[in-house]
């Protein structure tokens, strides 16, 4: 039962009822002049509802009604933060875009129309109902026959009560049904269209990339910066070398400098401030990779080939991280071993190749963690591709190729 008359206390319940009574404004204003509302025939009331039905059309082929219609629907026909009940939906699905097509302007008139006639059913039926209970309970001094009721009724007095009360639960009732039929037809007729959720799932699409990205940037950056420190402190503390010591610590402060910088634009990109994420390293900058590297003990022997400098800008950044990624791998996994870097730029392609002796121990499948995995994502979002894994000669790649068209 408290199921049943849940919908009686809801504010929503009443909002779409205030919906449906603006949306017949229309028809009362016309009839105001033709036919008249005084002592209307059912011929009359016929037109009353009727007549402003070209007046709709019309209107829904106006381009911003369908953004009116919609913000109204929004705001006025399903529960917001003040009223929402167990199960309710936060986005409805109405569209509060401009009509962009005559697909769109048809369903704002069909839309316009189904909202006028059943605000004017029930502006007709909420009229009969309430005059009903007031010749039920007498509180009107007209003769039986010149209310204007459809509903036979009569004078009761206090008896009427309970009728009175079934009268109103009856009002408060068709009210439920005529709001869930209008909040039904509203997605459907005021909706998206194929365009709009189309453009929707396209930004939804962007700004997944862009949390890829960004997980990526702080996983590469962040990651590398770390573990450089805890090599270079380890090493430090092992050599017991003060000279050793102070190049350590020149390593950890500026590549703890370099991930602050990083941060730092990472951080201006998610606070949406405004300014552009300009300054990303490139592969032009990766001689401060390779002397941090090496500064923690590994030996990098490095071949480059081909312009590098005139690499496009998206395909350099993202070099840029794969041979950080690489490079902390190695340092993370292997330790200071020896590090052979080939990078080969022609008219075609990049090609990046890093290979490092492995630990007698180590035994990889070379699907590796998100770092390795990350390296094959930007890969493949370039049109290019990159494979990781153990040789037969005891070392370990990663072979990056990346198209430059």
């Amino acid at each position: 039962m408290s199921g049943f008359l849940r919908p009686l206390t809801r504010a929503v319940t009443y909002t779409r009822w205030l919906h449906l009574l603006i949306g017949s404004g229309v028809a009362w204003v016309c009839a105001s002049i033709y036919p008249g509302l005084s002592s209307p025939t059912p011929t009359g009331w016929l037109l009353v509802v009727l007549d402003p039905i070209p007046l709709m059309v019309v209107a829904g082929m106006v381009p911003a009604m369908r953004r009116a219609e919609g913000l109204q629907a929004r705001m006025m026909l399903f529960p917001g933060p003040h009223a929402r009940g167990e199960g309710d939906e936060a986005d409805p699905g109405i569209s509060v875009a401009a009509s962009a097509s005559w697909r769109e302007r048809a369903r704002t008139a069909v839309w316009l129309v189904l909202r006028l006639e059943v605000g004017c059913a029930m502006v007709l039926l909420t009229g009969q109902l309430i005059g009903s209970v007031f010749m039920v309970l007498g509180a009107t001094d007209e003769p039986p026959g010149s209310d204007g009721l459809i509903l036979p009724v009569s004078y009761l007095g206090w008896g009427g009560l309970p009728p009175a009360l079934l009268l109103v639960l009856a009002e408060v009732l068709m009210l439920v049904a005529a709001g869930r039929l209008i909040a039904w037809a509203a997605p459907r007729l005021l909706g998206p269209s194929p365009a709009e959720r189309l453009a929707a799932l396209e930004e939804r699409t962007e700004q997944l990339l862009e949390r890829n990205r960004i997980a990526r940037e702080l996983h590469d950056s962040i990651g590398h910066a770390l573990t450089v420190a805890v090599v270079q402190a380890g090493a430090a503390r092992a050599a017991a070398d003060p000279e050793f010591t102070d190049r350590a610590l020149e390593a950890v402060e500026e590549t703890g400098r370099a991930a602050l910088e990083d941060l730092e634009r990472v951080l201006r990109v998610l606070r949406e401030d405004g300014r552009p994420a300009s300054g990303r390293p490139t592969l032009i900058d990766a001689e401060r990779l390779l002397d941090s590297a090496r500064a923690s003990g590994a030996e990098v022997d490095v071949e480059m080939s081909g312009p590098v400098e005139r690499l496009p800008g998206p395909v350099s950044r993202e070099g840029y991280r794969m041979l950080q990624e690489s490079l902390t791998n190695v340092l993370r996994h292997s330790g200071p071993v020896p590090v052979r870097l080939r990078i080969t730029v022609d008219d075609a392609r990049l090609v990046m190749d890093v290979r490092n002796t492995l630990p007698r121990a180590t035994s990889s499948t070379g699907r590796g963690g998100s770092g390795l995995r990350g390296i094959r994502e930007r890969a493949t979002l370039l049109g290019g591709r990159a494979t990781t894994g153990p040789l037969d000669d005891g070392q370990w790649q990663v072979h990056v190729e990346l198209p430059l068209g």
